[in-house]
């Protein structure tokens, strides 16, 4: 009888941290790497490796300069680094992506910039196995 309600609260308590909002505010430059269960808001800089359960927004003003890895992404600003998103990724107009990107989904507007190469996970095993095959014919037809 009591140990089914520590469950539920349990349960409850990690559902709860994906809805807390961390935030960098504007003017503040955070330097190291940032492990989370929780939302995070960044206006400022983050110097470092940002890891997250929640939903990452990336406002016009803020910068990451090192990898992100989240479930959901919005970005406005700038990230140098590379970005891994589990379900969608939303690049705004005023973005600046330099770096490798992996995501679910993807939604670009017309005026970001994305310097790198962009993988949906859908297609990663298609878009890996078909480069070797063109490969393998090219050296057939070489030593040929």
């Amino acid at each position: 009888m009591f140990s089914d309600r520590k469950k539920s609260r349990k349960k409850n308590k990690k559902t709860d941290l994906a809805k807390e909002q961390n935030r960098i505010s504007k003017g503040t430059v955070f330097s190291g790497d940032i492990e989370s269960e929780g939302s995070f808001r960044i206006e400022g800089v983050l110097k470092g490796n940002l890891k997250t359960t929640g939903k990452v927004v990336l406002s016009e003003t803020g910068k990451i300069l090192g990898d992100l890895e989240c479930n959901e992404a919005d970005i406005e600003g700038v990230c140098e680094g590379s970005i891994v998103v589990s379900e969608s990724l939303s690049l705004k107009s005023t973005c600046q992506i330099k770096g490798d990107v992996i995501t679910g989904t993807l939604l670009v507007e017309p005026g970001a910039d994305l310097n790198g190469t962009c993988t949906m996970r859908g297609a990663i095993k298609t878009l890996k196995n078909e480069p070797e095959k063109q490969s393998e014919k090219r050296r057939k037809t070489k030593t040929a």
